[in-house]
């Protein structure tokens, strides 16, 4: 493995979002000084929050799954996620609503979710069911070990015995139809193979090896952290204070003061230097090159996964067929995809995230009320309508989601609507997102593994990459898996985890209350 030539015992990671976060927890744990500096007035990045009102809004991901790799980064300063932040696990994971008024409960422990496919779909596609699941057991032991939680230097790291296993698995034909050899239900095939929008793909083209996502939203477990997700970031960053981090909020970095291909020193906005033996960068992709002041050559433009629009809604009332988190499925699939990523076209009959966060924390709103998320995924900017074309847009967009959420059921939800924000790729072009896409960079095959934007910089010989546009990719257990397969590019660190997750303890055991207080301010 490839690490940075040189000293590098102070290191200056920009960025406190979760990637930066994991990298200076595991720089910290290797015992190098660690600066962490952030352009907002706290940590979180896209793991943000914002005070709505009476409301806390988590301003990004509404679900932790592989709780694992963030106890990884905690105990590498000899600390504990379970000591810093109470979670809950959420049974079910997931309720699945399709639009020929069925539901569908989806249960993270086999011998739960084996019942309610039976009851939903009969006692062939629950034996089904359990084949999937020890498919994606299986996969998950392939791809995590070598191909997720690793550096590569090259594609040539490829050729090992775990990617004739992999294929051997089926990973290199394509999702829907692999997913169609364990389920014949078109509803069940939805359940487990939507996750591909995760990576920016259609299941129609996306590899089965992403399928892993699906291992850890439907199999390996589903938690929600009291105080919102926003309380992760916020725990890490009080864990690398604590293990003598500085932290440096409303600290823009405007400029990289390099000699003979080193940095030598991170200049801020405000005029400061500081200086330093290496830096990690967890900003988006753009803005990473335009600080370093190149542009790595690639023969075809990286793409960018679709965006989506968010609507957060502080009401006065909620619906009980609503779970923690809500899959709307509408009556198209094809072609929804085909909208999202080819056509650019606002999907005619859309499938929804419909997140309420205060089922598991009341407090997260005012006494009586309740907090949701309704996620609609759509074109990034780079195929649909333009960043611009949204100040417009957006409004008439929210007021058709709001009809659509009235016909699916939730009547009344327009005037219970006290407080909301409404998010639309317009914003997250402003926050600095490429193709106004929350989502990065998709994971196309020639944008995975070795074939994306590497985390070591050609031609600048101490800066490192972190972060979702880089390796491993997308999500939150690949984005704190990036921050440290960074750390082990300063350090030399293995950075090498378990094949599989640990025990976790059991809810019992949690913590009563969420510990480290830190800035609500939005990412």
């Amino acid at each position: 493995m490839r690490t940075v030539p040189g000293p590098t015992d102070h290191v200056v990671v920009v960025g406190a979002g979760l990637s930066g976060l994991a990298c200076a927890l595991h720089l910290l744990g290797a015992g190098r000084r660690v600066t962490l500096v952030e352009r907002d007035p706290g940590p979180g990045g896209r793991a943000g929050q914002v005070r709505l009102g009476g409301y806390q809004v988590d301003t990004g991901p509404t679900v932790l799954t592989m709780p694992d790799l963030a106890e990884e980064a905690f105990a590498a300063v000899g600390d504990s996620l379970y000591r810093r932040v109470e979670l809950s696990p959420l049974h079910p994971a997931y309720r699945a609503g399709f639009a020929d008024g069925t539901s569908l409960d989806v249960h993270t422990d086999g011998d739960a979710m084996e019942t309610e496919v039976r009851r939903f779909a009969g006692p062939a596609e629950a034996a089904g069911y359990r084949r999937l699941r020890a498919w994606l057991e299986q996969l998950y032991r392939v791809q995590m070990r070598r191909f997720i939680d690793t550096n590569f230097d090259s594609p040539f790291q490829l050729a090992h015995p775990d990617l004739a296993r992999l294929a051997a698995l089926g990973g290199f034909g394509r999702l829907d139809a692999r997913i169609g050899r364990f389920l014949n239900d078109p509803r069940l095939q939805r359940v487990f193979s939507f996750q591909a929008l995760y990576a920016g793909v259609a299941p129609a083209r996306a590899l089965a090896a992403y399928a892993v996502i699906a291992y850890m939203d439907t199999v390996a477990g589903v938690w929600f952290p009291k105080g919102g997700m926003h309380a992760l970031p916020r725990a890490m960053a009080d864990a690398a204070a604590d293990a003598g981090a500085e932290l440096r909020w409303s600290a823009e970095v405007s400029a990289l003061e390099s000699v003979s291909g080193r940095v030598r020193a991170v200049r801020l906005a405000s005029g400061e230097r500081i200086p330093c033996d290496a830096v990690v960068l967890t900003c988006e992709l753009p803005a990473a090159h335009r600080l370093m002041g190149r542009t790595p050559r690639r023969p075809v433009r990286l793409r960018h996964s679709p965006s989506a629009v968010i609507l957060h809604a502080g009401t006065d009332r909620t619906w009980p067929g609503l779970a923690h988190h809500t899959l709307s499925f509408g009556a198209a699939w094809e072609r929804t995809f085909d909208e999202l990523t080819r056509t650019g076209s606002l999907m005619s009959d859309p499938s929804l995230l419909i997140t309420r966060p205060t089922t598991h924390d009341p407090s997260l709103a005012p006494p009586g009320r309740h907090l949701h998320y309704v996620l609609a995924p759509c074109p990034n900017t780079d195929v649909g309508p333009s960043a611009a074309a949204w100040r417009d847009l957006g409004p008439r967009y929210r007021d058709s989601l709001v009809d659509e959420l009235e016909r699916r059921g939730l009547d009344g939800f327009a005037d219970s609507v006290q407080e909301e924000m409404l998010v639309t790729p317009l914003d997250w072009a402003a926050q600095g997102h490429a193709a106004g896409s929350p989502f990065s960079v998709s994971h196309t095959f020639a944008q995975t593994g070795p074939f994306r934007p590497r985390n070591l910089v050609r031609g600048v010989d101490n800066v490192v990459l972190a972060g979702c546009g880089t390796t491993p990719g997308v999500g939150v257990p690949t984005v704190l898996i990036s921050g440290k397969l960074a750390a082990s590019r300063v350090t030399g660190g293995p950075g090498r985890r378990p094949s599989a997750p640990r025990p976790r303890p059991a809810a019992a055991d949690l913590p009563s209350t969420s510990t480290g207080a830190g800035a609500h301010d939005p990412s």
